[in-house]
C-alpha cells in the first residue's frame, strides 16, 4: 500500500515482497521496518534472489552499495525517503517518521530521473473531486494547525514586519542539493538575485531548523547579514514567516512547497519535486514535467497519494488525515508543556498519570502547598498546574495558571475507583463547570469551526454513538422492560460536585431535581439513574427509598448511560455530563443548573444563564448558529487532551474513543478497591468540613 495511490509497479512488475538492504539504518530503525512490513515488505540481509528487490535510503552516502548490487543482478531498486510531514523533531534528534515514500522509480528530489511523485503529477489521476476536497481541507488544516515537516517552532514568536523578501537556507551536503547540482555558490547567487530583484526591500535569510539546533551547518552565516539583510535563526512558524513575505527564493527546500500552498510563486534555483508544474519561477526547467498543476493537485500528489502513512497508536497504515490528527496531538503537547509545570492539588494516585500527560517534555514538579507551588513556578519560569477546585481564592502569583480536570471521554470505569483518565482538560481562564467566570471552553464553543472541523466532529459523534461511548463507559447495557409513555431520564449527581456548587441556584440536590421534574411533568414516566459514585457509596447524593419510589417510576441501578438515553424521550438534569451525551444523541435536554452546554440555544434552561455566556452566544450567532457540531468539536476535540494508555503517547480523540469502545475493562484488585473506598470516605468528610 502506497498512500492513496494505485499499486505501483517496477519495470519488472509489482514491488517485490523481499527487499535486501546493504545499509545498517534499515536494521536499526524500528519504525521504518514496521512501516515497510505493514506495506507488505520484508527487510533481508544477504544476496538477493531473482524475485527480490534492493532497498536504499534515497541517495544517502551508503546507497551506492545497494545501487551497485541492483545493477549487477538486474533487480528492482526501491528508494525510501521521509514523507513531507515527518515528526515533532528532526530525525537526528531521535524522532521516528510518521510516513515514508516507497519509490520504485527514483527519488523525488532528483529530477535527473523520473520518480513516483513525478509520475503521479504527470498522470490524469488528480482530477477526482473528492481528492480535490481532501487536498484543500488538508492545506487549510496544515496552515491552521501550524504544522510542517518538523515542528519545534514556536507559533507565538513574532514574525518580522511584513514586506520582506524571504531567502531560504538549507543544510550543507543535503542530498537534494547534490541532486540539483547546487553548491555554496548557488546560495550566494540566489541572495544576489534577491537583492537585485528587490533593491528596496528588507531581506530575511531563514536558517534551516537543523542548523538552528546545531545539528548541521548551513550556507548563510552572520557574515551574510548587514544593512537590509538579517539572518533569522529563531524557531519561528514557517507559515507565519511565509505570510509576511513579498517574494520567496529557494534552491530545493520544502519551505518552497509550503510557499506554494500559501499562495506564493517562489523563485527556485534547484530541481525539487514542486518545480516544473507552473507554480514556481524555475531557473532550471525540467522538460519531462509537462502538466500545469494547481497547488491543491500538488498537495494531493505529495501528501495524499504518494506517501505511505503510519498510525503509531494503532500500529497500522493510515491516511494523511489520520497522521495530521496524530501530529496535532503530539505537537500540542510539546507546545503547551515544554516549559514545564509545578503541580499542586493532585492526589497521590493521580501523579503518575499526570506526569505522563504533562511531563513528557519536562518532568512535573509537585508541591505540597499552593504558596510553595507558586514560588517554585516563579523561580523556575514554569507554569502552575492546579487541579480544578483546589485553587485557593486570590492566589497571588506571576506564574501562568492552568487548571486541570477530567475530560468528557474519560475511561472505562470510574475515577472514584482510581481508574486513570484517557482525557484531561486544561483551562487557563477558568474551568468548564464554573459558569460564574469565563472558561476557555466558552470561547472555543463561540469560535468558528476550524478547517475540516465540522466533518471531523460529525465522524467522531457517529463513532461515539455507534460504540455506545460515554464519559465512564460502565454499567449494564441490558435494561428491564419499562412502562409505556413519555419517558424522562433523570440522572442523579454527586451532590457536593463542583458543577452543582458553582452552577446551580434553587435545585442543588437529587431529591429536589426529582421533585421539580415530577412537578413539571406529572404524567410522564420518570426514570431515575443514580450516579455510579453514589451507588458505590463513594460520594454523597443518595435519596431515601420511600421518597425515591414515590417520585420515580423506574430506578435504573448500575446501568449504562448510553442505553438509558436510548430508551428515553427527554432528559432533565442539574448539570450532569449525561445531558451533553443526550444532546449528542439527539435528545431534548432541560437544565435546572448551568452546565457548560447550557445557554447556547441547544437546551431548555430553567436556571438563569450568565449574561457573559448569552452575549458570547449572540455574537457567535451573527456568523451562524451554535450547532451541536460546534459544541461537540469544542468539548471533544479542541478543549481536552488525550493520552493513549497502550503506546504511552499523546493521541487524538479518535484513538482515545477507539480505546474506550474496544479496549479491555480495567482489573480492580482488593487493594485498589479499598483505596477507592477510603478516598470516598475522605471526600465525604471534606464535604462536611467545607
Amino acid at each position: 500500500m502506497v498512500g492513496d495511490a494505485a499499486p505501483v509497479s517496477t519495470a519488472a512488475g509489482p514491488i517485490p515482497r523481499r527487499l535486501f538492504t546493504f545499509s545498517g539504518g534499515f536494521l536499526t530503525q524500528t519504525r521504518l521496518r514496521r512501516i515497510l512490513h505493514l506495506a507488505g515488505h520484508q527487510i533481508c540481509l544477504g544476496r538477493p534472489g531473482p524475485n527480490d528487490g534492493v532497498v536504499v535510503w534515497g541517495q544517502s552516502p551508503t546507497s551506492w552499495r545497494g545501487q551497485a548490487m541492483a545493477k549487477r543482478l538486474q533487480l528492482p531498486l526501491i528508494h525510501i525517503e521521509d514523507a513531507f510531514l515527518r515528526s515533532l523533531r528532526p530525525g537526528r534528534m531521535g524522532d521516528a517518521p510518521l510516513g515514508v515514500l516507497i519509490d520504485p522509480i527514483g527519488v523525488h528530489y532528483d529530477a535527473a530521473n523520473p520518480s513516483l511523485l513525478e509520475r503521479i503529477l504527470n498522470s490524469d489521476d488528480l482530477q477526482n473531486t473528492n481528492l480535490h476536497l481532501r487536498a484543500t481541507d488538508g492545506i487549510a488544516r496544515l496552515r491552521h494547525l501550524d504544522l510542517s515537516k518538523y515542528n519545534l517552532h514556536d507559533p507565538n514568536l513574532a514574525a518580522p514586519e511584513p514586506g520582506y523578501v524571504l531567502v531560504i537556507d538549507q543544510t550543507r551536503n543535503d542530498a537534494s542539493l547534490r541532486a540539483s547540482g547546487a553548491a555554496s555558490a548557488t546560495f550566494h547567487a540566489m541572495l544576489a538575485r534577491a537583492k537585485a530583484d528587490h533593491p528596496d526591500a528588507p531581506i530575511v535569510l531563514k536558517s534551516h531548523p537543523e542548523t538552528s539546533l546545531g545539528l548541521r551547518p548551513g550556507h548563510f552565516s552572520p557574515h551574510d547579514a548587514g544593512g537590509k539583510v538579517t539572518l533569522l535563526t529563531a524557531a519561528l512558524s514557517p507559515h507565519r514567516l511565509l505570510d509576511g513575505a513579498i517574494a520567496i527564493y529557494t534552491v530545493s527546500s520544502q519551505l518552497g512547497f509550503e510557499a506554494i500552498l500559501a499562495g506564493h510563486k517562489p523563485c527556485v534555483f534547484g530541481t525539487p519535486f514542486y518545480a516544473g508544474w507552473g507554480l514556481s519561477h524555475d531557473e532550471h526547467p525540467i522538460p519531462r514535467r509537462t502538466k500545469t498543476r494547481t497547488a491543491a493537485q500538488l498537495f494531493a500528489a505529495a501528501m495524499i497519494m504518494a506517501p505511505t502513512w503510519y498510525d503509531p497508536c494503532r500500529d497500522r497504515l493510515c491516511q494523511f488525515e489520520d497522521v495530521l490528527d496524530q501530529l496535532e496531538a503530539k505537537t500540542r503537547s510539546h507546545r503547551e508543556d515544554h516549559k514545564g509545570f509545578v503541580a499542586y492539588g493532585m492526589r497521590a494516585w493521580k501523579r503518575r498519570h499526570l506526569q505522563a500527560f504533562y511531563g513528557g517534555q519536562t518532568p512535573l514538579r509537585f508541591a505540597g502547598t499552593p504558596l510553595k507551588a507558586a514560588r517554585q513556578a516563579e523561580k523556575t519560569g514554569r507554569g502552575l498546574l492546579i487541579w480544578a477546585g483546589k485553587e485557593p481564592p486570590h492566589l497571588a502569583t506571576s506564574a501562568r495558571i492552568t487548571r486541570v480536570e477530567d475530560g468528557f471521554l474519560r475511561s472505562r470505569g470510574l475515577g472514584a475507583n482510581l481508574i486513570p483518565p484517557l482525557s484531561l482538560i486544561t483551562d487557563d481562564l477558568g474551568i468548564y463547570y464554573d459558569p460564574t467566570r469565563p472558561s476557555r471552553l466558552e470561547l472555543l464553543i463561540a469560535a468558528p469551526l476550524p478547517p475540516g472541523g465540522a466533518d471531523r466532529a460529525e465522524r467522531l459523534i457517529k463513532v461515539l454513538i455507534k460504540g455506545g461511548a460515554t464519559k465512564y463507559n460502565s454499567g449494564a447495557r441490558t435494561l428491564p422492560d419499562l412502562p409505556k409513555g413519555y419517558r424522562i431520564l433523570v440522572p442523579g449527581q454527586v451532590e457536593d460536585d463542583a458543577s452543582i456548587l458553582k452552577g446551580a441556584a434553587a435545585i442543588r440536590s437529587n431529591l429536589a431535581l426529582l421533585q421539580a421534574t415530577r412537578s413539571a411533568n406529572p404524567t410522564a414516566v420518570l426514570i431515575y439513574k443514580p450516579h455510579p459514585d453514589v451507588e458505590a457509596g463513594l460520594r454523597p447524593g443518595g435519596i431515601p427509598e420511600a421518597q425515591l419510589s414515590r417520585l420515580a417510576d423506574v430506578i435504573l441501578h448500575d446501568s449504562d448511560p448510553a442505553a438509558c438515553i436510548a430508551i428515553c424521550d427527554d432528559v432533565w438534569t442539574i448539570t450532569s455530563t449525561l445531558g451533553f451525551e443526550a444532546l449528542l444523541r439527539g435528545k431534548p435536554v432541560t437544565c435546572l443548573g448551568v452546565p457548560f452546554y447550557a445557554g447556547w440555544g441547544l437546551t431548555v434552561d430553567k436556571n438563569p444563564v450568565p449574561e457573559r455566556r448569552l452575549a458570547l452566544a449572540a455574537a457567535a450567532n451573527l456568523h451562524g448558529p451554535i450547532t451541536l457540531i460546534r459544541l461537540a468539536h469544542a468539548a471533544l476535540i479542541t478543549y481536552p487532551r488525550y493520552f493513549d494508555p497502550v503506546t504511552r503517547r499523546p493521541c487524538p480523540p479518535e484513538v482515545a474513543l477507539d480505546r474506550l469502545i474496544n479496549g479491555p475493562d480495567p482489573k480492580l484488585g482488593l487493594t485498589h478497591r479499598s483505596l477507592a473506598k477510603l478516598q470516598g470516605h475522605l471526600a465525604g468528610f471534606a464535604h462536611l468540613w467545607r
